[in-house]
């Protein structure tokens, strides 16, 4: 378990992260090889008018990310094991709106899976692999 922490962000790690207080910022990207290419690739989609489905197995991850999203001003829409049925529908209506501003769903493959319909997004990305 540790590597794929490891793997994924060293902030996983208690200590790693530079605080208290826990502040949002660059720091979140350049401490994390792995954030550092998905930032590039997500200022490209963006850039290109792409709708992107970010998927990883890991809780904290999400929190993470969510930090990450927060951070560059993207609009996303989070989903994980403690959303509700009614604010997963609430949310997949807003994220597949014709005129929608979401550019980023973030999912835990757990969570993400049975009774999901995202057609909105052309591009899916996994963050880390449940194998």
């Amino acid at each position: 378990m540790h590597l794929r922490k490891v793997c994924n962000h060293p902030y996983l790690f208690e200590g790693a992260e530079p605080g208290p207080p826990f502040v949002e910022g660059e720091h979140l990207v350049t401490n994390c090889g792995k954030l550092v290419v998905v930032d590039k690739l997500l200022k490209r989609l963006k850039a290109a008018g792409h709708r992107v489905l970010l998927f990883t197995t890991m809780a904290k991850v999400l929190d993470i990310l969510e930090d990450y999203l927060r951070w560059r001003d993207y609009a996303y829409c989070r989903l994980d094991g403690s959303t509700s049925t009614a604010d997963r529908e609430r949310m997949m209506s807003e994220y597949n709106a014709h005129n929608s501003n979401k550019f980023v769903f973030l999912l835990s493959t757990r969570a993400g899976g049975l009774g999901i319909n995202l057609t909105g997004a052309d591009t899916v990305v996994l963050y880390d692999s449940d194998w």
